[in-house]
């Protein structure tokens, strides 16, 4: 038994950015849905200009042969998933009439029951599938259901971003880049939360005022917008990445509250979606 948490060949940029964001998301989605195994596939390159989804990336016990499997389009979950553009749930996976069952023996020897799947897909390109799995019936899916999608979406916002900022780089150089670029979005964010929570003026205005020195120099009048102070709050944790979920359990408020919030950011940020509001918000230095 092995555990894997995510670290596959070097296949080019995009695999690398990949790898890089979907770490953090596997921890989370197996904590929330108490999944016995998190895991997720990128599209590869297959046969006669056709494509695959190669299974690469794992935070839980692999007993099986999972690691590395391809799975071909339109076969499987995974293959569902992609081809329909949408999450779905499977209460007994080699059971189900929804898939093909191409990779039945392939999910029994790797002990998996349940099981729910998201596409990840920035732009129109498919880039991979999120799934959450458990050894073992659960009969109410709709919690690991929106999980998996919560975190495919954070992904996509993640490659998203990473993408408009250039930031698909393979060389150590900007690697160490963008892992000082987390830092400094976890500062900023955990200093808005804790200045949140201090009663004396001068010392929470201090601490806003260092947390605004980590996102730049003030952005240009007429680029100027304007947030309250719980709306910076929120949008510093969409630039982290965070779910509404998760951004409704660090601010200690409601998931409808945080959602209120997000599409006031999308209307004062002219963004369509929240990753644009995160490009946007970077643009005129309201974010790290």
């Amino acid at each position: 038994m092995t555990r894997d948490t995510g670290n596959p060949p070097k296949r080019g940029a995009p695999y690398d950015e990949l790898a890089r964001q979907l770490r953090r998301p596997l921890e989370r989605l197996r904590r929330r849905t108490g999944a016995s195994l998190a895991f997720a596939g990128r599209v590869v390159p297959a046969a006669h200009d056709d494509h695959a989804i190669e299974l690469s990336y794992f935070d839980g016990d692999v007993v099986g042969p999972l690691r590395g499997v391809q799975l071909d389009y339109g076969h499987g979950l995974g293959g569902r998933v992609l081809t329909r553009r949408r999450a779905t749930a499977l209460h007994d996976y080699v059971q189900s009439p929804l898939i093909t069952h191409t990779y039945d023996a392939i999910i029994r020897a790797e002990q998996l029951y349940s099981m729910v799947a998201a596409p990840i897909i920035v732009g129109r390109k498919h880039v991979g599938v999120l799934y959450a799995a458990r050894r073992g019936p659960q009969h109410q899916l709709d919690t690991s259901l929106d999980a998996v999608t919560d975190e495919a979406r954070a992904v996509e916002q993640q490659l998203t971003v990473a993408e408009v900022l250039g930031a698909i780089r393979t060389d150590d150089e900007e690697r160490e880049l963008s892992a000082w670029r987390s830092r400094v979005q976890d500062s900023y964010a955990q200093l808005r939360g804790l200045a949140a929570d201090v009663e004396d003026p001068a010392v929470r205005a201090r601490m806003l005022e260092i947390a605004n020195q980590l996102a730049g120099d003030a952005p240009e009048p007429e680029l100027t917008v304007r947030l309250t102070a719980r709306e910076q709050d929120v949008l510093s944790l969409l630039g982290a990445g965070l779910t509404n979920p998760a951004i409704a359990e660090r601010l200690g408020i409601g998931l409808h509250t945080v959602k209120g919030h997000v599409k006031a950011l999308l209307v004062k940020l002219d963004a369509s979606s929240r990753f644009e509001a995160v490009v946007n918000a970077r643009r005129v230095r309201l974010i790290p």
